[in-house]
């Protein structure tokens, strides 16, 4: 009988690789585990909101180290409600004091609608998501939509600094967008 960490499944290959490299790395870390000294509270004071798309490293797009920022990311880098409750804890018990919302061009989220994915779900499951999916069309109007979601939360009280930008998956540059209506 198979024990609980017994894998033998092809389909589990790629997790099993993941942690024979994390204990790899774990060997070759000091005392202290991975950042040793570093804190919960982010040395830049800043969190970031982005999408989950593994093209974007956001720490190597933006020259972040461990312990330098939170980073929150979902399909779509969408504010929603549970992302709303991440960058309020961020900030009144981890120190942030500014937002950085991250879209990024190519994104999938700009290939179906909400609806479609309601369906879909719906008619393999025959329950509906009670979620939103928070596809869009138009990428500038999203984050100018997140900013405001941000801007107008009663939540958090550090909205006073808060950017939203486009990520271009094909240059790696960042292309800001300004606030304004959605």
């Amino acid at each position: 009988m198979a024990g609980v960490g017994d894998h033998d499944r092809a389909d589990d290959n790629e997790i099993e690789g993941m942690l024979a490299a994390n204990r790899r790395w774990a060997s070759l870390l000091g005392e202290g585990g991975p950042a040793p000294g570093v804190s919960a509270r982010p040395v830049r004071r800043v969190a970031i909101v982005s999408c989950m798309d593994a093209r974007l490293d956001v720490h190597a797009a933006l020259g972040l180290r461990s312990g330098d920022a939170h980073v929150i990311r979902n399909a779509g880098g969408a504010v929603t409600d549970d992302v709303i409750r991440s960058l309020a804890i961020s900030q009144r018990r981890l120190g942030t004091r500014e937002v950085v919302l991250i879209h990024h061009t190519d994104c999938g989220m700009l290939t179906f609608t909400d609806d479609e994915l309601r369906f879909e779900i719906e008619r393999d499951t025959g329950i509906r998501p009670p979620w939103a999916a928070e596809a869009f069309v138009d990428l500038d109007a999203d984050v100018r939509q997140s900013i405001g979601r941000v801007v107008s939360s009663p939540f958090l009280p550090h909205t006073e600094s808060v950017r939203g930008f486009v990520y271009d998956v094909a240059t790696g540059l960042l292309r800001e967008v300004e606030p304004g209506p959605a």
